[in-house]
């Protein structure tokens, strides 16, 4: 007697979903805009004031708000519309560099205003990141997310490959304020993206108090053991790279090799390493990701190290794509990881707290790395890579750590 058996159910690539691919070529544009402002914002910092300790400070003076307000955004995203705020974010941001654009194209500009637009991006990340990470699952199937999180993440990826270096270029050729008219130009995009995405389905939930919000999404995350081990493991390792890989490799390229060229490139070797591991990842069924985080620590850690002992621009890069393909790797399971097992209705504040726990101590980090760099670069770059194998050490006798799945 035969046996009925039930048909493979076929899941649906993202890319097929005519709102994913119309989010993803909004965000791509913009975020190759946005490559311009990152190499364009450190470099005019170094060129008005010559210091790597107001480097520090000023991405601090971006990076606090953006830790003091990120559950506050996480709040929002959960009780208003998630499109609207990216928006309403994108516009400010838009409006923003423009103004700083025009500044350097006059030749007006003064430090306190690169203060202020530090400042003013750092809220509008607050909101737009936590917005952006309750959204996007929204537009998807949860058997997609993991295909969506290897496209967008080597997307994002292989445009930090393609914009460093034509950003470095267009400021040595027109100047600096073309690199923010171009990222003004860039944010047009994702805003008309958004325009016509549709709003994500509204909460039935009654909205409870902004503290009792918060104190939900921090007791998720305290209550899951790997999900809480795995954001204090994060904590620790962005503090140990932050600083020293956004101030220190900047006012590296800028004192030894005096090109914002050589920046862009070195930016763009990181970048190609993490497409080339988000790729891999995307064929790499990895069971254990704890073992896995573990053993990306460990390479990170020896590698940041390492970039203080070299003295040539492309053994840099070299380094630096290492990094990137094992950070990329671990990315991509991460996150879709991460978005899989975050309940919906506390999408928005759940990502915030975790996103907190990655960016809270950047200001610190920034801070202590611009000091260190007036002190010696090549010390601050041994020092970080040491603390980060420590840090790892120490995770790697957790059992929550190495059991996460």
């Amino acid at each position: 007697m035969a046996t009925a058996t039930m048909p493979a159910v076929t899941v649906e690539h993202p890319l097929r979903n005519p709102n994913y691919r119309l989010w993803l070529i909004g965000g791509t544009i913009s975020f190759f805009g946005d490559q311009f402002y990152m190499v364009a914002l450190p470099w005019l910092v170094l060129q008005q004031t010559g210091s790597a300790v107001a480097m520090g400070a000023i991405m601090m003076t971006g990076a606090i708000p953006r830790a003091l307000l990120m559950l506050m955004g996480g709040v929002v995203s959960d009780r208003f519309s998630a499109r609207k705020i990216m928006m309403a974010t994108a516009t400010a941001r838009t409006l923003c560099v423009t103004v700083i654009g025009i500044l350097v194209w006059l030749h007006i500009l003064h430090t306190w205003e690169l203060y202020a637009l530090a400042f003013a991006f750092g809220v509008a990340d607050a909101f737009a990141a936590p917005a952006a990470s309750a959204y996007l699952p929204s537009l998807l199937k949860r058997e997609q997310l993991v295909a969506a999180s290897s496209v967008s993440q080597s997307t994002a990826q292989l445009t930090m490959i393609v914009g460093p270096v034509p950003a470095g270029f267009v400021i040595k050729t027109l100047g600096l304020a073309w690199a923010f008219f171009i990222d003004a130009i860039s944010f047009l995009f994702i805003i008309g993206a958004l325009w016509k995405l549709p709003d994500p389905p509204k909460s039935q939930a009654a909205p409870k108090k902004v503290w009792h919000s918060i104190l939900e999404g921090i007791n998720y995350v305290r209550k899951d053991v790997p999900l809480r081990s795995l954001m204090l493991l994060a904590t620790a390792i962005n503090f140990c790279v932050a600083g020293p890989v956004s101030v220190g490799l900047a006012y590296l390229t800028k004192t030894k090799f005096g090109s914002p060229a050589a920046y862009g490139i070195v930016i763009s070797a990181f970048a190609g390493g993490s497409l080339l591991g988000a790729l891999l990842a995307g064929v790499w069924k990895i069971q254990k990701r704890g073992v896995m985080i573990l053993l990306v620590s460990v390479v990170l850690g020896i590698c940041l190290g390492t970039i203080g002992l070299l003295g040539h621009m492309w053994s840099i890069a070299g380094m630096l794509l290492i990094m990137g393909a094992t950070a990329g790797m671990a990315n991509v399971h991460i996150g879709a990881w991460v978005m899989q097992r975050i309940d919906a209705t506390v999408r928005g504040r759940v990502a915030s707290v975790l996103m907190l726990a990655s960016v809270g101590m950047i200001p610190v980090s920034l801070a202590v790395a611009g000091f260190l760099i007036a002190w010696s670069l090549k010390f601050m770059f041994l020092l970080a890579g040491a603390v980060m194998l420590i840090v790892t050490a120490v995770a790697a006798v957790q059992r929550p750590v190495r059991e996460i799945a």
